[in-house]
């Protein structure tokens, strides 16, 4: 396949699905459900661009092969469906994402993002950059995103030095997945910003927040099943309608509050996913244990009461 075009093309905004990666009942990646999983994004949730291989798919559970098989079906399905799929590469080694940031390129992706990586964790802003910028110097034409989370990472660098001389760096650099609690740090990211660059945020709870901070679009797991509700926040504010956005916010917040006493885990919301939209993804795979059936038979029935269908 075709290299990209030049990054500067595309700026992602907007709603940002953090997809799960479907597996078989033996623990086996299921390709066949990607197709229908696109299709129910876009058209039940209004979700046109989709983060793959992250957090909420398990990236660190899967082989390279398996991301790579997933990374060009997705890409494969998306085509002329979805507006743009960031491929997250990022790994404890630097060879095998520097591995993942090449394929990404040879298969159509619109971007690619990294974490931060987590055993070996570099332990300043100069390290975590340096990873960084090994990874993107393999794929020079792809977006290239940092993905955020130190509550997973423990990597605490702060967003707003990353950025700092960033693009002097890595040049295709194209934003931030501010996926931390951390609303100072995110609104000095979106203060710093270049046009050119997306700051997503990546805590659905607190959404609002972000958008009142500047936020260019989110990315997040459950815009996988409440994305045509978060759609209608995103568009109240804008319009300047708060109280029907906060009003929506509360509705989220409402949920999840509700789901993390029952341990809202990964694989609870890979189970709440399956219940609410019918597909066929599985349970997660180990360490992650699946979702008992009473915590999921609660959290939907919740759900069902709090959001009416689209």
């Amino acid at each position: 396949m075709s290299v990209m075009a030049p990054a500067a093309d595309k700026k992602l905004t907007g709603l940002v699905a953090a997809t799960f990666t479907p597996f078989t009942t033996q623990g086996e990646i299921n390709l066949r459900e990607i197709a229908h999983y696109i299709d129910y994004l876009k058209e039940k949730q209004g979700v046109n661009s989709i983060f793959v291989n992250g957090t909420t798919g398990e990236s660190m559970s899967l082989t390279v092969a398996e991301r790579k098989i997933l990374a060009e079906e997705w890409c494969l399905k998306a085509k002329g469906k979805m507006d743009q799929v960031v491929v997250h590469v990022g790994c404890m080694s630097l060879k095998d994402s520097q591995e993942l940031a090449q394929h990404a390129a040879q298969i159509g992706a619109d971007g690619i993002a990294v974490i931060a990586p987590f055993f070996f964790k570099p332990t300043t802003t100069e390290a975590l950059k340096n990873f960084l910028h090994e990874v993107a110097s393999v794929a020079p034409t792809l977006p290239f995103y940092y993905y955020h989370i130190p509550a997973v990472t423990g990597v605490n660098v702060l967003g707003r030095d990353l950025m700092e001389g960033i693009e002097e760096l890595i040049p295709s650099f194209r934003g931030v997945k501010f996926s931390g609690s951390d609303l100072m740090d995110f609104g000095q990211c979106v203060s710093y910003s270049q046009p050119h660059w997306s700051v997503l945020y990546g805590v659905d709870e607190q959404l609002l927040a972000a958008l009142a901070m500047g936020a260019h679009g989110a990315v997040g797991s459950t815009y996988n099943y409440i994305g045509c509700h978060v759609n209608e926040l995103m568009l109240a504010f804008e319009k300047g309608n708060l109280i029907q956005a906060r009003t929506i916010q509360f509705k989220v917040q409402e949920l999840l509050s509700f789901a993390k006493k029952l341990r809202f885990d990964l694989g609870v919301n890979k189970q709440l996913m399956n219940e609410v939209s019918g597909l066929c993804l599985g349970p997660p795979r180990l360490p992650v244990m699946p979702c008992p059936h009473a915590h999921a038979q609660s959290i939907l029935q919740k759900y069902h009461s709090i959001f009416p269908e689209c």
